[in-house]
């Protein structure tokens, strides 16, 4: 999302990531958020709460633990989903063409 900062900007999109993580976990995932200095917030889902409210939790598989399958989810201006991709796995993700993509298909934000 980094790399395509810009052009989601340019078209009034906002990104929110949501880590189901443990901010002081193990993965060291403080001290990694505060290296990079992202551009959007990055909130984390401590108790996989709202990885489960969007169906995107992953209990246990071959490649993950209690984690979320990568999901992006975009809301229009009154929090409404507009469009959803969910990875089957943790390196599978929406390309940014696709999102892209689906902002312009969703219109004004």
């Amino acid at each position: 999302m980094e790399s395509a900062w810009d052009e989601f900007d340019q078209r009034g999109a906002r990104i929110i990531c949501i880590a189901a993580q443990k901010i002081h976990g193990a993965g060291g995932a403080k001290r990694f958020v505060e290296k990079h200095n992202y551009k959007f917030p990055i909130l984390f889902d401590e108790t996989r709460e709202t990885a489960k409210a969007y169906g995107v939790y992953h209990r246990i598989g071959l490649d993950a633990y209690r984690i979320a399958h990568p999901g992006v989810f975009l809301l229009n201006d009154v929090q409404t989903i507009q469009w959803i991709a969910v990875s089957p796995n943790q390196t599978e993700f929406p390309t940014h063409a696709q999102i892209l993509e689906a902002i312009a298909a969703a219109g004004k934000y």
